[in-house]
């Protein structure tokens, strides 16, 4: 009796802990920057098939956040489900948020760092992004960068959800309300 009491229990918490196989998220990983990263991480995060979005930099020089300028890009690494979205999901998404016709510039933000790209580790995701881009007929205006990954660093914990925290600071943002709030009205 207590050896069915002890199977039940296993298999009851197997069920529960284990997914089946078509419920198994496939996660990947790309580094969307879209000038300032606070509406960027606050856009993406409600993005369907976005598990997880972080602030950071990418493909600086340097390992740090103190100094002066290394060349990095303000960005939002995003975790997401490829079983959901895809990467040329993402850059339609991208697309809804920038001018990407701007060359170091997103609204009143003005500088290098608030360039627009995608990076990432994996050229299958830098092969998407390009067919993307190539795919529009205005392909030959747009300067958004398709770069791998070389370096990222977190952002500091201030930066981090900062338009959840702080939603006042929304009026600073390049991306209009309602484009901003989009996925979060659903």
């Amino acid at each position: 009796m207590a050896s069915d009491a002890a199977d039940f229990l296993v298999k009851s918490i197997l069920q529960n802990k284990v997914p089946r196989e078509d419920e198994k998220k496939i996660m990947e990983t790309v580094y969307i920057a879209g000038g300032c990263l606070w509406g960027v991480q606050h856009f993406f995060d409600k993005v369907p098939g976005v598990l997880a979005t972080e602030a950071g930099r990418a493909n600086g020089t340097t390992n740090t956040l103190d100094g002066s300028y290394d060349g990095y890009a303000e960005c939002v690494k995003v975790t997401f489900d490829e079983k959901v979205t895809t990467v040329s999901k993402l850059m339609g998404h991208l697309f809804e948020i920038i001018d990407p016709y701007s060359q170091n510039k997103q609204g009143v933000d003005v500088g290098k760092k608030y360039r627009t790209g995608i990076y990432s580790t994996s050229a299958r995701h830098l092969d998407e992004a390009k067919a993307f881009i190539e795919k529009r007929e205005d392909r030959n205006k747009i300067v958004v960068e398709v770069l791998p990954l070389t370096n990222y660093v977190r952002s500091a914990e201030e930066h981090q959800h900062h338009l959840e925290r702080y939603p006042e600071d929304c009026s600073f943002c390049h991306i209009p309300d309602k484009v901003l709030n989009k996925y979060r009205d659903n």
